[in-house]
């Protein structure tokens, strides 16, 4: 039988709001009459299209970006409200500065076009810029706030859809007959499209990312009069337009051909997977599985949420939609407010890091480093598996320590019961892995997994007909209406993130035409490298190497740099451009390229449960009605395990299998099993019984020197831990017998 979710006090409607207000990716507006079905319209011919092409083939690059490109800028303006200023002082100034900064670019390029277009032209471009610009101020008379488009958006939506449409009309004429040889509209049009998807940024994600790519753009721009190293040749506006928007190096780079070819497809299989049953499946599962022991409800929460997190790469939606059924569960078990909703969010991000489908990172790393998806999962496993085993240890010894008991047996699900419920959800999700196993493309697979989902869907109302499989779940079945419901979803889901990854193309171009990465990577082997040789100086034993230390050191600067940048930007914009600028100062110090990605990777998806922007520990506390600050302070330190993973691989290439050897395996599996349970028994503070606040702290320094791949350090820091833990359980013993 199913077990429905305790009351949490919140409706369906009220817990769709909750994830609106701490995931502006899914604020979308309630759209009404012609206009709503005008965008429901769009969403699903977009879904559509991208179903066709997974299963019979893409377009070629520019020309598939370019469609996508052309359903969703517009659908940004349409769907998103405009944000209202919280501080009014800082919205006028981040206005006033975007609007500074689109008039200089129509300025720039009326200059650059002067022998080529009338002077009525000039003008028009100027003026268009300027009014382009009044739509950044915000001016409460422009509207658009709440679920009514206003005179702002019509206009941005129409061309944001006409910069990218444009491509796709005149392609020939474009990249065949004058390629080389750009003509005035197509230098007009790519500056519109810069400001759009800039303005696109603002709408979905806030101004942080945004910034960053004016800044990019400004680099590039006065290179030049930049002191010492930052300095570059420069590049005027028609360059950076034509490398931007006449190219795959800029807006439609590889950052928009993922989520035009990967991502869309795994979101849409996400949306279809969980409207068919596949979330309560897993909820289900993971009660059977963890939900009698101690501290049952914890457990089930951290294990349906790593099986949630294979279909579903947003920890937000994840916290909300797992966290509904076991945040009051854990509550009425014992566990408080606080540590249930920390618990659900530091679950909840592992979704991101959890093979098959992961998070939109996955793919772009696997398209910058031309390793198989395939193998980037299996790779995946390990990593993962570490995030979960340092969450669950620390819930469990949090229970012990409460002396908390399971969930009652009588209202857990039955195996048997599940299994003959829902059998038929299993079909799609084992087909997608199994071809993405057997080296198909994954889009080809996400292909399979839709069209498998639709139709298994009706398994239940089929059998049922003939009179078979009445214990089924009829309801399952994907009617038109959620098919219909599914395939507008999807395509909304896309959306922010589209807009986020047309941004980083800024970026990622700037990076490619300057190369900032380079710059940047100097700057932190400079830092790392005086940092190192200072230490150095301090340990007259020796027992620190100069190369070690500053290793050491870049690491923990790349880290803060992805925490820092990743407490304002989504994970995969984070590892985007992080990945472009930061990763490659680890390369210089020896460390594999796929290590660095997977470092800068999981510091990225830290960043959601890391204040003091921890989105997705919020969003707990809203279900839980605890402190949104310590409860993310709780998340972080439940995540401990996920903060430690990145530097066991640079340290041990083998979790990773780079150069991989049974011994080398062996011994960094083992010592970061050690290590986790080492922190975890110094952060909740009991193993068998409390323990003492100086132990508390040798733990955790013996667990951080098991991280390091020496022999020696390894065998020190194991018998100290294991010491600890011994007495401790002698302890216990003795005073059970008392």
């Amino acid at each position: 039988m199913t077990h429905p979710a305790p009351d949490t006090g919140l409706s369906k409607a009220e817990m769709e709001a909750l994830v609106r207000k701490y995931d502006n990716e899914t604020n979308f507006r309630n759209l009404g009459g012609i206009t709503g079905q005008v965008v429901a319209l769009a969403c699903i011919v977009l879904s559509l299209f991208h179903i066709y092409t997974s299963g019979f083939g893409l377009l070629n690059e520019v020309m598939h970006r370019s469609v996508h490109m052309s359903f969703i800028m517009p659908l940004v303006f349409l769907l998103f409200p405009r944000m209202r200023p919280e501080r009014p002082l800082r919205a006028w100034g981040f206005g006033l500065a975007f609007a500074a900064f689109y008039v200089f670019l129509g300025l720039q390029l009326a200059n650059a076009l002067s022998d080529q277009i009338p002077g009525a032209a000039r003008w028009g471009l100027i003026g268009l810029s300027l009014l382009l610009g009044l739509t950044a101020l915000p001016i409460d008379g422009l509207g658009g706030h709440g679920d009514r488009p206003s005179i702002v958006d019509w206009p941005l939506a129409i061309i944001g859809c006409a910069s990218s449409l444009y491509l796709i009309v005149f392609f020939d004429t474009i990249f065949i007959q004058n390629v080389g040889f750009p003509q005035p509209l197509d230098y007009i049009l790519g500056l519109f499209a810069i400001i759009i998807v800039l303005e696109a940024a603002r709408r979905t994600m806030g101004e942080v990312l945004p910034v960053i790519g004016t800044l990019a753009l400004l680099y590039a721009v006065f290179g030049p009069y930049l002191p010492g190293d930052l300095a570059h040749r420069g590049y005027n506006i028609i360059r950076l337009v034509n490398h931007l928007y006449l190219g795959t190096e800029g807006i439609y780079g590889i950052a928009i051909g993922v989520v035009a070819t990967f991502v869309f497809h795994f979101v849409l299989f996400g949306v279809l997977a969980q409207k068919s049953g596949l979330g309560q499946l897993f909820i289900d599962l993971a009660s059977i599985v963890a939900g009698r022991y101690s501290g049952g409800p914890a457990k089930v929460a951290v294990v349906s949420s790593g099986f949630f997190g294979m279909i579903s790469g947003s920890p937000i939606a994840n916290t909300v939609t797992t966290g509904a059924f076991t945040i009051p569960m854990m509550k009425s078990k014992g566990f408080s407010a606080q540590f249930a909703a920390a618990t659900e969010a530091s679950a909840s991000c592992g979704g991101q890091v959890t093979p098959p489908i992961m998070g939109a990172a996955a793919f772009v790393m696997t398209e910058m480093l031309g390793v198989p998806y395939n193998e980037l999962i299996l790779i995946a496993i390990i990593p993962a598996c570490f995030h979960y085993l340092s969450t669950l240890f620390m819930v469990h010894l949090e229970a012990k320590r409460l002396n908390l008991e399971g969930i009652e047996p009588d209202k857990l699900p039955q195996f048997l019961d599940v299994l003959v419920r829902s059998w038929h959800l299993f079909i799609p999700l084992v087909t997608m892995v199994t071809l993405l196993l057997m080296k198909f493309t994954p889009f080809l697979a996400a292909f399979w997994g839709i069209i498998l989902t639709i139709g298994c869907s009706f398994i239940p109302l089929i059998l049922q007909t003939v009179g078979l499989g009445k214990r089924m779940d009829a309801s399952s079945a994907l009617t038109p209406r959620k098919l219909k419901d599914s395939l507008e979803s999807g395509a909304q889901q896309s959306i922010a993130i589209t807009a986020a990854c047309a941004c980083v193309g800024f970026i990622l171009g700037v990076t490619t035409l300057t190369g900032m990465g380079f710059k940047f990577s100097g700057a932190v082997l400079d830092a790392a490298a005086w940092m190192g040789t200072a230490v150095a100086l301090l340990d007259p034993l020796g027992f620190m190497s100069e190369s070690g230390t500053t290793l050491f050191f870049a690491l923990i600067f790349v880290a803060i740099a992805c925490i820092i940048m990743g407490a304002g930007i989504p994970t995969t914009p984070t590892y985007i451009i992080l990945a472009a600028i930061a990763a490659p100062a680890l390369q210089e110090l020896g460390v594999p390229l796929l290590a660095t990605h997977f470092f800068v990777f999981y510091y990225g998806v830290l960043a959601d449960i890391t204040p003091p922007v921890a989105l997705a520990a919020y969003a707990g506390a809203g279900i839980a009605g605890s402190d949104p600050m310590r409860t993310g302070m709780t998340a972080f330190r439940l995540s401990m395990g996920k903060a430690l993973v990145p530097m066991m691989f640079i340290y041990a290439p083998s979790l990773l299998f780079i150069d991989f050897t049974w011994w080398d395996f062996s011994l960094a599996l083992s010592s970061g099993v050690l290590s986790i349970i080492a922190l975890s028994v110094a952060y909740i503070g009991f193993f068998k019984t409390s323990i003492a606040r100086w132990q508390k702290w040798v733990l955790s320094i013996a667990g951080l020197m098991l991280v390091a791949h020496d022999v020696t350090v390894i065998a020190i820091g194991s018998t100290i831990v294991l010491g600890i833990l011994w007495s401790n359980a002698q302890k216990a013993r003795h005073l059970a017998t008392a």
